[in-house]
């Protein structure tokens, strides 16, 4: 096993070698990044066998050290999940590439002439806990948008990462393009992470991938840019002019397309009027899939559940458990939103579209709906293709972070000798 030293200049290295493939990458042409990118994807075919049967030794380990439902369910490969990341692949392959879009700006007094153009962020840090998944998506996005990337992935993924690296590292050498474009930590000691977050003359940006306790204790270290994704405590507001049949598809399909996903339900509010027609059918329906109900005074006036706490109401479960509270207005849950909710995904359940309206304007969250379940909450099902993670923050980007939310505009002034304060 490397000691600190060893491990801080094994890190160093990586943070060097990204550095320099990030420079040949800002020219390399949209051609050539999509060939990578189609390697890569033949490479992960090629070698399945292979990265399922390392998924499985990784899911055997998790399983000796207790790694909660949620996680395990993040971790696993199966073939259907394969085939979801070469269709992510593809996706990417198809999409605009944004470096080098011009932006003309309108003529000015003076006629210099002013226009800005998208380039890559240089070099990012991704540190991501389980899903292997990340590993391919967060390579092809980056590579896609010039960038470089040093990954590094939960301990309980890595035989899985470190085969997955083996198929990107071949589909860039095939491209021609420097190998060293995306990078895996390779170690499971978490000082290479503390060691990572220190290189600010390697690294543009990090972006973390994992619960609200990770994304804080990186963003307190680091003096390198961040880009937060804290967690998803998402909600659905059934309104008083909700069609309640659409109403109970949406509130059990929040729940329970996947549990260990963010954008998955985690507290339901209810209109007071629509509460007691609404909340038996719902609560029966919930119970027999095996979700664990919490509610406030009402709700427990009303079906028989476990009285929820004041910490239920910001507590991202990712798992079968569902808060539920009744509300008196549909100001009254937005209030709940804004002062509970994690500025994620938030959904309102109305016919009625000046309410609608009034919802969206109001809920201060990266994503919000209107009729629809927050499991949307995606940045493949919005059409940008894989995406990196969702940003909870409002700086650079927010929501779903895709190709362009790994570039940034520089301006472009040209003119023809003209002199400022000079007639």
């Amino acid at each position: 096993m490397l000691d600190s030293k060893d491990i801080n200049k094994y890190v160093e290295g990586l943070g060097s070698s990204s550095k320099k493939a990030s420079e040949v990458l800002a020219s390399i042409s949209t051609k050539d990044k999509n060939s990578a990118i189609g390697f890569i994807a033949d490479e992960i075919n090629i070698r399945k066998k292979e990265i399922l049967k390392a998924n499985s030794q990784d899911l055997v380990e998790a399983s000796k050290k207790g790694i909660s439902d949620s996680l395990v369910d993040r971790l696993e490969l199966n073939d259907e999940r394969i085939d979801t990341i070469l269709l992510g692949l593809s996706r990417i392959k198809e999409l605009p590439d944004p470096v080098g879009e011009i932006t003309t700006l309108p003529p000015t007094p003076s006629g210099i002439r002013v226009s800005q153009i998208r380039v890559p962020l240089g070099v990012i840090g991704i540190i991501y806990e389980s899903r292997p998944n990340v590993t391919v998506d967060a390579s092809a996005l980056c590579l896609k948008a010039g960038n470089a990337c040093i990954l590094k992935g939960g301990a309980e993924s890595i035989k899985s990462n470190i085969e997955l690296m083996k198929c990107i590292k071949e589909g860039l050498s095939k491209a021609d393009i420097p190998e060293d474009s995306i990078n895996l930590i390779e170690t499971v000691n978490r000082k290479a992470v503390n060691y990572l977050l220190s290189l600010e003359d390697h690294i543009d940006l990090i972006i973390p991938r994992g619960g609200k306790s990770l994304v804080e204790i990186i963003n307190k270290t680091t003096n390198i840019s961040v880009l937060k994704h804290l967690e998803g405590i998402c909600h659905v507001f059934v309104d008083k002019e909700a069609d309640l049949v659409k109403a109970r598809s949406i509130a059990f399909n929040a729940k329970t397309y996947r549990y260990g996903i963010c954008g998955s339900m985690e507290t339901l509010l209810l209109h007071e009027t629509i509460a007691n027609q609404f909340l038996p059918e719902i609560s029966l329906k919930f119970q027999e899939k095996g979700v664990e109900l919490r509610g406030c005074k009402k709700t427990s006036q009303i079906v028989d559940v476990k009285r929820a706490s004041q910490e239920d109401w910001s507590t991202e479960y990712l798992g079968p458990i569902l808060s539920i509270r009744v509300v008196k207005s549909i100001d009254s849950a937005i209030d709940h939103i804004n002062a509970f909710g994690s500025s994620h995904s938030d959904s309102i359940v109305t016919e009625d579209k000046g309410r609608a309206k009034l919802f969206i304007n109001k809920v201060d969250s990266s994503s919000v709906m209107h009729n629809l379940p927050t499991c949307w909450a995606d940045g493949f099902e919005y059409g940008l293709g894989a995406e990196i993670g969702i940003s909870t923050d409002k700086l650079h980007a927010r929501g779903p972070v895709a190709l362009k939310g790994l570039t940034c505009q520089k301006y472009i002034v040209e003119g023809d000798a003209e002199l400022r304060g000079v007639k």
